[in-house]
């Protein structure tokens, strides 16, 4: 039942549902549902594209599930921060009912009503201060009294949050809870939520075993953020290089380019309703391109505009699932990888797709 419902949660692409799965999205599910309970709306909108489906398994996995010197009360802040920040209510919610076993009711609302003077929690408080604003030029550093081990914990979250967000807000509806309810009613509903997920949110998760990870076969230097945790620098050099096939399979040359140029001079902020500024840069395209970097475009800058129109366009000259969300997941991962590569584990301000190395050349 509850496997049906997170299955119709999905549009745009037909997931495989958990009980056909084979191969290596079979071996990510049994994964997903040993530490998370049931194989979430996240993961099946990722399974047309196994490998793709990997690459994301590995960089939620071990940042956010696996186990380190940042417990998950503080991941788990970080993450709803940054729905918050990329306009996501769907990962607002999923993360904000996890603080409410973690940390406390109060925090968690406060998080959720973007109010992080109201955190009770001090040193929550001073992660969410970061988590806002760690896409922006004009950022607030980490705390200073982190380990570097956990500064790459905290980063790692920011990649995938960043990733994850904008993948749900094409993929996803904008609600994890059943719409209607009263703010008391969701204040419940959260409170029965966190209670069935207690003990997943305490077990211990070994680091590394994120399953279907790769090996970067081009041994790719990892960021240096991420070097201070071995299992962390793996998955993410397996994961950039399983995004970036990914986007060379789907997308042109000139489409990737686009994307590149315009997050070379992006600081950050959010453009708002008006798409004017997408329409303008996709203008000197070829029909098939403009529609492949409308999307690509919306889905790095603003992907809460991203609606049925937006892929409909797209699948006129790309009808395949697998198409769709290589592409949508390429975007995504450009756009956080840009995000990290202007932050080091020290805070130091890098330059623009430096995360994995220096910035691929579209082939």
């Amino acid at each position: 039942m509850v496997a049906a419902v997170a299955q119709r949660q999905v549009r745009y692409v037909t997931p495989v549902p958990a009980g056909a799965a084979e191969g290596p999205v079979a071996r990510v599910y049994d994964q997903v549902v040993e530490e998370m309970g049931l194989v979430i709306p996240p993961v099946l909108v990722h399974s047309p594209a196994p490998t793709t489906l990997a690459a994301f398994w590995a960089l939620f996995r071990e940042s956010l599930i696996a186990s380190g010197d940042v417990d998950r009360a503080a991941k788990e802040t970080v993450a709803a921060a940054i729905g918050v920040a990329t306009t996501c209510p769907y990962c607002v919610d999923m993360h904000s009912v996890a603080m409410y076993e973690l940390a406390t009711e109060e925090d968690a609302e406060a998080v959720v009503a973007d109010r992080s003077a109201d955190l009770a929690d001090g040193r929550l408080r001073a992660l969410v201060r970061w988590a806002a604003t760690a896409h922006l030029d004009a950022r607030t550093a980490l705390p200073a009294q982190l380990t570097t081990a956990g500064r790459a914990e905290l980063l790692a979250v920011l990649v995938s949050m960043h990733y994850l967000t904008r993948v749900v807000n094409v993929f996803l509806p904008g609600f994890l809870l059943p719409s209607g309810l009263t703010p008391r009613a969701r204040r419940r509903f959260k409170r029965g939520v966190a209670q069935l997920m207690r003990s997943l949110l305490h077990r211990y998760n070994a680091p590394g075993r994120a399953l279907g990870r790769r090996t970067s076969r081009s041994a790719g230097v990892p960021p240096t953020w991420a070097a201070a945790v071995p299992p962390l620098a793996a998955a993410y050099t397996g994961a950039a290089e399983a995004f970036e096939e990914a986007g060379a399979r789907s997308l042109s040359p000139a489409v990737r380019r686009l994307l590149w140029d315009r997050l070379a001079g992006w600081d950050g902020s959010d453009p708002g309703l008006d798409t004017r500024w997408c329409e303008r840069l996709v203008a000197g395209l070829p029909e098939p391109e403009r529609a492949a970097g409308r999307l690509v475009l919306l889905t790095a800058i603003a992907s809460y505009r991203v609606d049925a129109e937006v892929v409909a366009g797209f699948r006129r000259h790309h009808p395949d699932d697998v198409t769709l969300v290589e592409a949508v997941a390429w975007a995504a991962f450009t756009t956080a990888r840009v995000i990290a590569g202007r932050q080091d584990a020290t805070g130091a301000q890098r330059t623009a797709g430096d995360a994995f190395g220096n910035r691929p050349v579209p082939r």
